[in-house]
């Protein structure tokens, strides 16, 4: 089943000669419960495409439509509740609200959506981040991993159609590391939950369902590792 599908995308920043293609006529699709790695080298229009697909960025031209939504042909007040409910972002720098603790910033989208908190799904999430005795802590109170582990639960709360994660370890060591990998690929499993990841550590495409290479806004490469 097509959870994802981009049509002939593009992203270009600046106008005539200063004009930069971030994306050149990108198109793909992804099935519910895929885990799809996205590689390339700096530059290349990797963040970019991942920023459309979450609507945190607009694209200059092409369609993206999640769980067969068009998702930019909504309002800007529309677009933010599909912020909240069908994207998880998981970033690379955790982007945690510092006065807010552990429980807090998990449940976040969910309290701005106004909505009511699903408890068993909380301490279940708490369990598997292995997050069990700081639920209370700021995030100064906890080492990186910890943070990370915050804010893929953050992510995956609300259950969206979609994860979005860019360079979750790269702030990580190789121990913590190899935690947040299991733990993504483990919701992926658990959860069929469908993840989308920016690396640049082929170990962790090679991780993945499938690859996708983009280089110099363009799709290069596009293979299935395993189905």
């Amino acid at each position: 089943m097509e959870i994802l599908r981009v049509e002939h995308l593009k992203k270009t920043y600046g106008e005539g000669e200063n004009a930069v293609h971030a994306l050149d006529d990108v198109s793909f699709s992804v099935e519910k419960g895929e885990f799809t790695a996205i590689i390339g080298p700096s530059g290349s229009g990797k963040s970019t495409l991942l920023h459309i697909l979450g609507a945190v960025d607009v694209p200059t031209a092409g369609k993206v439509y999640m769980d067969g939504q068009d998702v930019f042909a909504q309002n800007e007040e529309e677009l933010a509740v599909f912020r909240r409910r069908q994207v998880g972002l998981i970033y690379q720098f955790y982007n945690l609200i510092p006065v807010l603790n552990v429980r807090e910033n998990i449940t976040l989208p969910i309290l701005m959506d106004g909505r009511k908190i699903n408890e068993k799904r909380l301490q279940e999430m708490i369990h598997t981040l292995r997050l069990e005795g700081r639920e209370k802590h700021l995030p100064n109170q906890l080492s990186g991993g910890q943070q990370q582990r915050v804010s893929i639960g953050r992510a995956l709360m609300n259950a969206p159609a979609v994860v979005l994660a860019d360079e979750p370890t790269g702030n990580l060591d190789s121990r913590n590391s190899h935690e947040i990998m299991e733990l993504l690929k483990e919701s992926n499993k658990q959860y069929n939950q469908t993840l989308i990841m920016i690396t640049h550590d082929e170990n962790i495409a090679l991780q993945a369902d499938r690859i996708i290479a983009i280089e110099d806004g363009r799709i290069t490469r596009d293979e299935v590792i395993r189905s």
